[in-house]
């Protein structure tokens, strides 16, 4: 299986940030270029987290870290590098720039990755000479914990760069999944906004709070679609038919009048308020940094749940986050023992013998 050797990273933002903390703490160098004056301070806390929870991860110990470098320009960092994510703003003329630069500059077999959330790669194309090697990497935040990236190839991506894609996102812990058809937003956002929509009119029409919609998810289909997803819990619901019956006896339902996705409400002052307002009566005790750390811990510990499961075997994102910790692990088995741990080591023996002697002695 491929792997990164040097990485580059263009923007630094929540998900560029994520990357960064991904590719680092697999050992993998990481160039970054991002021209807000606060990059580094961002980018530093953001490794903060992910150092913690891969802390919970790996209690015996890391990896050595890759080395962070921040490039002033895009030609600066993408130079020498084999493997290049794109996250810069959701603007396609922001994205034609920003590619057209990257491609000028990076070598010629070089993987580019975009982490755009809903921009289709063919409508990116245009701004390279080597359309080949563009792909849409779409990954989930945080970054450095969720595995899964969307992989989604334009009009103009070789099925080479496919796989080399599949297997560089592999290569560092990921769950890569290629979308077969390219459609604007891919999967998983299209699924998110559908739930987005219907939460926002539910909210709209007092329904129910923001937190009392939070704790409905997050006490219900949450806990089963992190270890199942949507089909196979359905299946398990048609009870011994199995999905059949279930589509059999829920499939009516599709015609009542239960949903407003096609309505959408109107996006204004008001709406941004009401649930604004809401939620900061929810969740405005916690910083964010506290939030960071309370989801981190959650996600550790679900896939470390997860990972027990199977008779030790692990299921679903648990047995993917059982071969990712031992592969981490190896690298923190190679990670170059420093000159003070390595005098301590040898010097111990010595001591314990001394101690010995002294205890005989007397």
């Amino acid at each position: 299986m491929s792997s990164i050797k040097k990485a580059a990273a263009i923007g630094g933002g929540v998900i560029g940030a994520g990357w960064v903390a991904r590719l680092l703490l697999n050992g993998i160098d990481v160039a970054i270029y991002d021209p807000d004056p606060e990059a580094s301070r961002k980018v530093d806390e953001v490794m903060k987290g992910a150092r913690r929870a891969y802390k919970q991860m790996l209690p015996g110990g890391l990896p050595q870290e890759g080395k962070l470098t921040f490039a002033k320009t895009i030609a600066e960092a993408v130079t020498g590098a084999d493997f290049i994510q794109e996250s810069v703003p959701e603007r396609l003329d922001i994205k034609h720039k920003v590619l057209a630069e990257i491609d000028a500059h990076a070598p010629a077999d070089a993987l580019i990755g975009s982490s755009t959330s809903g921009i289709k790669p063919t409508d990116m194309q245009p701004a390279l000479k080597h359309p080949e090697r563009l792909v849409v990497g779409h990954p989930f935040n945080p970054v450095y914990l969720l595995p899964l990236v969307e992989i989604v190839g334009g009009e103009k991506t070789t099925p080479a760069f496919v796989e080399k894609a599949r297997e560089l996102y592999a290569s560092i812990g990921m769950k890569p999944v290629v979308i077969r058809k390219e459609i604007e937003a891919f999967v998983g956002d299209r699924l998110l906004e559908a739930a987005w929509r219907e939460a926002l009119w539910l909210i709209k029409d007092g329904i129910c709070s923001v937190e009392e919609l939070d704790d409905i998810m997050r006490y219900s289909f949450g806990l089963r679609w992190a270890q199942m997803g949507m089909f196979q819990v359905y299946r398990i619901a048609g009870g011994e038919a199995g999905m059949r019956h279930f589509m059999a006896q829920f499939g009516p339902c599709l015609s009542w009048p239960w949903t407003k996705l096609m309505d959408v409400p109107e996006f204004n002052d008001e709406l941004v308020d009401l649930i604004a307002g809401q939620s900061d009566e929810q969740s405005d005790k916690w910083s964010i940094r506290e939030l960071e750390k309370i989801r981190d811990d959650n996600l550790v510990a679900i896939m470390e749940a997860l990972g027990k499961q199977n008779k030790g075997k692990g299921w679903g994102a648990g047995e993917l986050h059982n071969d990712y910790t031992k592969r981490l692990a190896k690298l923190a088995a190679k990670k170059p023992v420093s000159k003070a741990a390595a005098k301590a080591k040898a010097e111990k023996p010595v001591k314990k013998a001394a101690a010995v002697k002294r205890k005989t002695a007397a």
